[in-house]
């Protein structure tokens, strides 16, 4: 029969106790980790989210708590009243920061029992089993450290925007749908048949709202959701930590936020961030590492031929350059030892990003090796090898075709290249600005231009004269937070001028009524005074998992969802009653399927 605590009051948590508690007696809680019969005498590891201690159960010292030792198993939840020893010198845990000490046990209570758990805590097993037993998961040390961390970055960066004089406001959960970007999920109304809610895929219009209300400045650590296809790091609900404020420019808002990053990161784990961050435009991002969040642990930079292989005799590049694509190149420096093979797969890898091929040349001592050489004259491989800063060990690749697909290709085998060559250094954090993002791209498919951030971002002063004339001339005051190759954060200077936010509606094709329908309310509200405002939200979600340095968002968040956005635990989504969604006036036009 499972044991009280009355009586009792835990005193220490194990992880805490050290040497100085020596001779103390302590009340001490938690689960089993272990558990070791050495015949006279009984260890246990008791763990709790603090760390482990380990418990001596010895008939001398209490016969009783040595007879109910005798029954303990793994994961039991235990109480123990005990004194604090110093180990005997050839027994002390160095790896264990309670490993100079152990308590002996006066009195032990077994508070429950458990069963026989489907893996060890400490074991490190599939995914999909972990998400099953998600209860049990979130017993192991590494996941509760991330969790921990969590708590730790939330409260830092409220701390420090509290101190700057921001509000925490919160915005509804239950709002419009204005279809912009990825699906809403969509909540049906039972008071009012036939409409339905959306959960916001973010605060942004509420919180443009708030400074037309004068907040003036605004933040909240927020739950969106997006009914998006899935990877590592998104789900279908994340949180951001979320900011706007009045009356400022773009440099306001990124110098700001490289203080607030630099405050979390240190208040919450220790770690010293170099600002000022490197700024990059769109365009020179996209120039130099074939991607608008690169990663800057490690070289490896694109270089621009197109220019010098217009009137090139290999008719492949010449016919790229002149029909407006690109030819570009990066050298895999010291990659020359690669085998045919290894060339033929990171062919194959650049395939999937578009690109039709992959040339190469291989710069020896003894000389160049590739099937391209013939088709360029000598003081043309000469420009090439200087260009590329070429010399005996490298291996030069190319990619021809459109910009987009150029920069796809050569910004994933850029990251590839680094893995294969171990140049991504997992204890740097390489922080950077992207700025000058394109306001629009036109979307050949719909055949109409669309937002490239969303259609509240404001153009450059500069470039807003060519809204009717050249839309994929204008820049936007956008800016993105970039961490190692991850977007970190977004945002941008917002309109807030009723005429810009109506042009802008005009350029993406919704008609005044249109536009009305949607967001009747924010036009309205931008006649009645509202003041230049910008902000920004960040991935929470994203930055712990890099902090924490994990692969996937999953294991930072308590209870997430697969890739195929189900909850393996409590088997949602789930299939509900015929009278609850008769209440909801919805019928259902799917087949059914044996269970």
């Amino acid at each position: 029969m499972a044991e009280t605590m009355q009586g009792l009051k835990r005193s220490h948590m194990v992880g805490e106790l050290s040497a100085a508690n020596m001779g103390e007696i302590v009340v001490v809680t938690g689960w089993v980790n272990s558990r070791r019969d050495h015949g006279g005498l009984i260890f246990v590891d008791l763990r709790d989210r603090t760390g482990l201690a380990q418990l001596v159960f010895s008939p001398e010292v209490d016969k009783d708590a040595f007879a109910k030792a005798e029954r303990v198993r793994g994961e039991f939840v235990l109480a123990a009243v005990g004194e604090v020893r110093r180990r005997s010198a050839e027994t002390v845990n160095p790896k264990l920061p309670t490993g100079e000490i152990e308590v002996y046990v006066t009195e032990l209570r077994i508070l429950n029992r458990a069963k026989t758990p489907p893996f060890y805590i400490e074991e490190d097993v599939d995914e999909n089993i972990r998400l099953r037993y998600r209860y049990l998961d979130l017993r192991r040390p590494d996941m509760q450290r991330s969790l921990i961390l969590r708590h730790k970055v939330a409260k830092a960066a409220r701390d420090f925007l509290d101190r700057q004089g921001f509000l925490e406001i919160e915005t509804p959960m239950l709002t419009k749908s204005t279809p912009e970007g990825a699906r809403d999920y969509l909540v049906p109304s039972r008071v009012n048949p036939g409409k339905f809610y959306a959960l916001p895929q973010s605060p942004q219009i509420f919180k443009q709202i708030l400074m037309v209300a004068g907040m003036d400045k605004y933040f909240q650590i927020v739950r969106c959701f997006r009914d998006e296809d899935l990877r590592a790091d998104r789900q279908p609900e994340f949180t951001q930590i979320d900011m706007e404020i009045s009356f400022v420019d773009v440099e306001d808002v990124l110098n700001l936020m490289e203080e607030m990053v630099g405050f979390t990161f240190k208040e919450a784990a220790g770690i010293d961030i170099e600002t000022p961050f490197p700024r990059f435009t769109y365009r020179e991002a996209m120039d130099r590492y074939g991607s608008d969040k690169p990663d800057l642990r490690f070289g490896l930079e694109l270089r621009d031929f197109t220019g010098m292989m217009a009137n090139s005799d290999f008719k492949v590049f010449a016919a790229v350059a002149a029909s407006g694509g690109q030819v570009k190149g990066i050298n895999a420096k010291g990659c020359a030892h690669f085998s045919r093979k290894e060339i033929d797969d990171l062919t194959q890898f650049a395939s999937i990003y578009g690109a039709k091929g992959l040339a190469y040349i291989v710069v020896n001592e003894e000389g160049l090796k590739s099937p391209i050489l013939k088709f360029f004259k000598d003081e043309e491989i000469e420009a090439i090898l200087h260009k590329f800063e070429a010399e005996p060990g490298d291996l030069l690749f190319f990619v021809a075709d459109k910009p987009s697909v150029v920069a796809a290709a050569l910004g994933a085998l850029r990251i590839e290249l680094a893995k294969k060559k171990n140049l991504i250094d997992p204890d740097v954090f390489k922080f950077a600005w992207v700025v000058d993002f394109p306001l629009v791209e036109y979307d050949d498919e719909e055949r109409r231009w669309v937002a490239i951030h969303h259609p509240f971002t404001a153009p450059l002063d500069e470039d807003l004269k060519y809204m009717d004339t050249d839309p994929g001339r204008v820049r936007a005051k956008a800016y993105d937070m970039v961490l190692n190759g991850i977007e970190l954060g977004g945002g941008s200077i917002r309109i807030h001028r009723r005429d810009v936010q109506q042009k802008m509606f005009d350029l993406l094709g919704h008609s005044e009524e249109e536009a009305n329908e949607k967001f009747g309310f924010m036009l309205e509200a931008f006649e009645y005074g509202t003041p230049p405002h910008g902000g920004i939200a960040f991935g929470l979600d994203r930055m712990i998992m890099l902090m924490a340095k994990r692969d996937t968002i999953r294991d930072v968040i308590a209870f997430p969802k697969t890739q195929s956005a189900t909850d393996l635990m409590t088997q949602a989504p789930s299939e509900v009653t015929p009278r609850q969604l008769q209440e909801l006036h919805i019928k259902l036009n799917v087949a059914k399927t044996k269970k």
